[in-house]
């Protein structure tokens, strides 16, 4: 069980994996949760903090709080991405996520689609520095991802038995998705309500779905990232029909994926090294290593023939 729980991963993934959680983080703030900034206009009798939020106790949320908050997670955030400090950095914008998830969900509606990202706030400081690309293995940075992982499938399986547990059998064979369809339907959802039982159909697979989500940690590695993209289409299918969108989740899922064969910057170096005219159909870093102890001015070829690639000039 210990070796599975701190598999080595290679740092170049968890490095990358850093980036993906902390840029999801400000974005989160601008596109995501920007509504949270509004809970200072509500009366201060209605904030009910969560368990957390009465324990440690924190403050009743002001305009001066929610917005030194804003700003800092946010610059906090950013630095974060770039991989410094990682323990310092890590541990407060974890803090402050926290704080801000926890005046977001202390109004009445809690979103059990932010429990990933969370934990994965909380493992990554202890993952150590990693630089992108970077091949070597780490067990913390594989213990960290196998944590977020499992938090990312009890999101699916307590989501199913939340369901039979304050729904029944009746969340099965009832309206649910009828109604969901109602509220915030699309065109193609409609389209979908009219075959005849589909919707009901559709229960059951979701259930069985979040059932069985444990599954993708006992299949081989192909496997498991073809059930992990069966996970996204998922998602992909309940935005284009219900419009609930689980981008925290996502975000944190990502922990499944050999991140560190992303490399969007060295893509970009090869792409304008290609567009330049200095440039060659080989790139740099993919060069042998060549002596230069054999270098010197006298390369010209001899008469009007050039070496040979790969030959010095010279009989």
């Amino acid at each position: 069980m210990t070796r599975w729980l701190t598999e080595a991963v290679p740092r170049g993934r968890v490095a990358a994996f850093r980036t993906v959680i902390y840029l999801f983080v400000a974005a989160d703030l601008v596109i995501f949760t920007p509504w949270v900034r509004t809970r200072v206009s509500v009366p201060g009798d209605l904030y009910r903090p969560l368990l957390i939020g009465r324990l440690l106790p924190l403050p009743t949320p002001t305009e001066t709080l929610v917005t030194v908050i804003f700003w800092s997670l946010l610059a906090l955030a950013l630095l974060a991405a770039t991989g410094r400090a990682p323990r310092l950095l890590g541990w407060a914008v974890c803090a402050l996520y926290l704080e801000w998830m926890i005046i977001a969900m202390s109004y009445g509606k809690v979103d059990h689609d932010r429990f990933g990202l969370l934990i994965a706030l909380a493992v990554l400081p202890t993952a150590g520095r990693a630089r992108h690309g970077d091949t070597t293995r780490t067990e913390a940075g594989g213990w960290a991802l196998r944590v977020t992982q499992i938090a990312v499938i009890c999101t699916y399986f307590l989501a199913a038995f939340a369901k039979l547990r304050f729904g029944g059998l009746d969340w099965l064979t009832g309206s649910v998705l009828a109604r969901a369809i109602i509220r915030r339907g699309t065109d193609l959802a409609d389209l979908i309500a009219q075959v005849p039982y589909l919707l009901i159909v559709a229960q059951f697979g979701i259930v069985a779905f979040e059932l069985l989500s444990p599954v993708v940690f006992f299949l081989p590695p192909r496997w498991r990232h073809a059930m992990v993209g069966f996970f996204y289409s998922f998602h992909v299918v309940t935005i284009a029909t219900i419009t609930i969108s689980f981008a925290p989740h996502l975000a944190a899922m990502t922990s499944f994926l050999p991140l560190e064969r992303v490399r969007p910057l060295v893509w970009a170096r090869r792409l304008i090294g290609r567009g330049s005219p200095a440039s060659t159909s080989t790139d740099v870093d993919t060069l042998p290593d060549q002596d230069p102890v054999g270098a010197s001015a006298n390369t010209a070829p001899l008469g009007d023939q050039a070496p040979v690639v790969g030959r010095p000039a010279g009989p």
